[in-house]
């Protein structure tokens, strides 16, 4: 495996290039198809290492899983889970374990989950204090609060729950475990989180109601109801389509199209941002794939200016800050982005490690408990940068060495298939210098 990689200073970058397929999207496809009965064909299902873990998740629980090709696979769903034979080794699929301990709360099981060293230090009570109240049982094996649980699931009832927090993959868990539940079942979100669940579960013959209340909404589920198999065209992620989106915006000369990409108004907060700071960003061919629309993006090098980023659309790119943040570097003033705490559980602390990135290529930034502040200008670069196994870490700072004054490495730069492999041939097919 390769223990570095690096980006130089680059010409300027050209071509049209395809997303992988969505992430969030890939994960439920496998998800609801083991839980539904019959079959369900997927087309364009990311094939990361993140993905690659719930399909073998899964098939575990007692799903018929195959892969047909590349980005097709099949999966032939027996109406539920069982219990497995082995742990669920989800590893580093933050969002694969907790939507899997959801769906596998309301069935008569008992199962270990796990994952490697970064995804064992990441909060699970926020996913498990809700099912708990629905009826399931964990034990913490180890620490509470982080893996790994021991889940026995079964006989649940339907609750309402509020969240402090919007976060999807906390909602999720809930709807897909009161599919199981004895009665309604009630998220209540105080903003807007990404709506991919609610959308699929509809596709797989569920009803849902969602209905806006103040700046959130209200997600309701009766329980009972059984899914059915379904097609699944996976559209291209927004949030990896960023990367060489961003490497055209900060790259003098430059013209990139990512084809195929979400355009979920739920996932284009980056877009909105960028365009708020003076990008040069463009869409066109607007259709439809897998219920969601999507479109071709064109990102040409901007003379891009600071912002304040609007806090109340953390939920919708919370995943992006770290781009957000590396592109922030180039551009006039400050940029400000706050109400983000979030971040310091996702796979790494990633406030503290952009600042240290950041910091160590010549950026000014000023870190917060909730945020931190990027002031753009000169980034000279030259750096070996620290990710603490974060692919978004990784491949945030090798696109900000594409236009550096000097080459900036990142360490461990394998945990970027977690999420977009070919990442590093993709860039290169563009033009970019990393090696």
């Amino acid at each position: 495996m390769i223990s570095q990689l690096t980006a130089r200073r680059s010409s300027a970058l050209s071509g049209r290039v395809r997303a992988p397929g969505d992430k969030s999207i890939s994960h439920r496809a496998l998800i609801l198809g083991g839980m539904a009965d019959g079959v369900t064909e997927i087309e364009g299902l990311l094939e990361g290492d993140d993905i690659l873990a719930t399909a073998r998740a899964v098939q575990a629980f007692g799903a018929g899983v195959e892969r047909l090709g590349p980005g097709r696979w099949r999966v032939t769903g027996r109406g539920g889970f069982r219990t497995p034979l082995d742990v669920i080794d989800c590893g580093n699929a933050g969002t694969g374990v907790r939507l899997l301990m959801g769906a596998a709360a309301g069935y008569g099981l008992t199962a270990t989950f796990d994952g490697d060293a970064s995804l064992r230090k990441r909060p699970m009570k926020r996913v498990t204090d809700p099912l708990r109240r629905m009826g399931a049982r964990f034990g913490w094996l180890t620490n509470e609060d982080r893996l790994p649980v021991a889940l026995t699931g079964g006989a649940l009832t339907a609750i309402e729950h509020e969240q402090a927090v919007a976060s999807a993959q906390v909602k999720s868990a809930i709807l897909l475990a009161g599919l199981n539940a004895d009665g309604v079942t009630t998220v209540l979100e105080p903003e807007k989180s990404r709506d991919h669940t609610e959308r699929m579960l509809r596709a797989f013959g569920a009803e849902v109601g969602v209905e806006p209340v103040g700046q959130g909404w209200r997600v309701t589920l009766r329980g009972g109801q059984a899914l059915r198999g379904t097609a699944v065209a996976v559209p291209g992620d927004p949030s990896s389509a960023a990367f060489p989106l961003a490497a055209g915006l900060i790259t003098p000369g430059s013209e990139v199209t990512v084809e195929g990409v979400m355009l979920n108004p739920l996932r284009t907060g980056l877009f909105d941002t960028w365009i708020e700071m003076g990008a040069d960003l463009t869409i066109s061919d607007r259709r439809e794939a897998g219920g969601e629309e999507v479109g071709d993006v064109t990102a040409r090098h901007s003379a891009l200016k600071g912002v304040v980023v609007p806090e109340a659309r953390a939920a919708s790119m919370i995943d992006e800050y770290p781009i957000l943040a590396a592109t922030a570097a180039f551009a006039d003033g400050q940029t400000v982005m706050r109400g983000v705490g979030e971040m310091r559980v996702k796979e790494s602390d990633r406030i503290a490690l952009m600042v240290a990135g950041l910091r160590a290529c010549g950026v000014m930034v000023e870190e917060e408990p909730e945020g931190f502040i990027v002031t753009g200008g000169q980034v000279k670069g030259g750096a070996t940068v620290r990710t603490a196994h974060d692919h978004r870490i990784a491949m945030s700072h090798l696109v900000l060495g594409l236009a550096a004054d000097a080459p900036v490495s990142v360490d461990d730069p394998g945990m970027i298939a977690t999420s977009f492999p070919g990442f590093a041939e993709m860039m290169r097919g563009l033009g970019g210098d990393l090696a």
